[in-house]
């Protein structure tokens, strides 16, 4: 599914870029929560952005930007870190850690700074602010690449599965899948992004969608320990190709936002 961090990026970029307005970042990110707060990792960063340091009350999304401004950010990149796949963080860090926790984060390269957001309660989103220093520069997969890379991934997955005896009939199975998208925000995008570039990204919703259903272990799931082993390195490869196909998504939209801003 999109999240917070993808929302961000594109949304800060499309300001920073003079292709939206402030209430335009501001409505986005209420998506994920009525309340966003934004603070710094410590006090010398605080200083810098002139945002709240981490032992004082958070701001709202207005002085982020202006934060972010005089920061010299331009660009937004996502990162989806998992265990075993850290790109897009560098080294060990505050930052990486927390990223590799969440498992999400926005990162603006040319500024040096990352933001991480965590739920901290029902309808409270508190990003904190990192200074992350030059980081390795992200790696460019063609849209059109990764849209393929998933659609291979999703083939080979369920040719695994059946020939594990995994994919079990399972009542329902419909049903589950379309209440688990359901039940997922749905953030509004800039009105000028590409039709296909949110059609990569609804299907990676929806392939993700299955996968948690997949791996839910309920009546007709996989029982047996060397069973789950079996659909995990199944599953495995999809996983990694819907999160590839997400950060695609996120890239392009950014580069046509920045491409149009450029035109104009």
């Amino acid at each position: 599914m999109p999240c917070p961090s993808a929302t961000l990026v594109v949304w800060s970029s499309a300001w920073l870029h003079g292709a939206a307005a402030s209430d335009d970042v501001l409505d986005a990110l209420q998506t994920w929560g009525e309340v966003q707060e934004f603070r710094a990792a410590d006090d010398e960063l605080a200083a810098r952005l002139d945002l709240p340091g981490p032992h004082e009350t958070p701001a709202g999304p207005a002085l982020l930007l202006a934060a972010l401004r005089k920061a010299g950010a331009s660009t937004g990149e996502l990162a989806l870190p998992v265990p075993g796949d850290a790109r897009g963080l560098g080294g060990a860090t505050p930052f990486s850690k927390l990223a590799m926790r969440i498992g999400e984060a926005t990162v603006l390269p040319e500024a040096g700074l990352g933001l991480v957001p965590e739920r901290i309660a029902e309808g409270i989103l508190r990003w904190t602010v990192f200074e992350t220093g030059e980081l390795p520069p992200a790696e460019h997969l063609p849209i059109g690449e990764a849209e393929h890379g998933m659609a291979s991934a999703m083939r080979e997955a369920a040719t695994a599965l059946i020939e594990l005896g995994v994919a079990k009939q399972r009542p329902g199975v419909r049903e589950e899948i379309a209440q688990t998208i359901a039940a997922k925000p749905t953030p509004d995008w800039p009105e000028t992004i590409p039709q296909r570039t949110l059609r990569i990204l609804q299907r990676a919703t929806e392939v993700e969608a299955i996968l948690w259903v997949a791996t839910d272990d309920a009546p007709g799931g996989a029982l047996s320990a060397s069973a789950m082993r079996s659909r995990t390195d199944a599953l495995r490869p999809l996983f990694d190709a819907v999160r590839a196909a997400r950060r695609a998504s996120v890239a392009e939209m950014v580069r046509v936002l920045a491409d149009q801003a450029a035109r104009s």
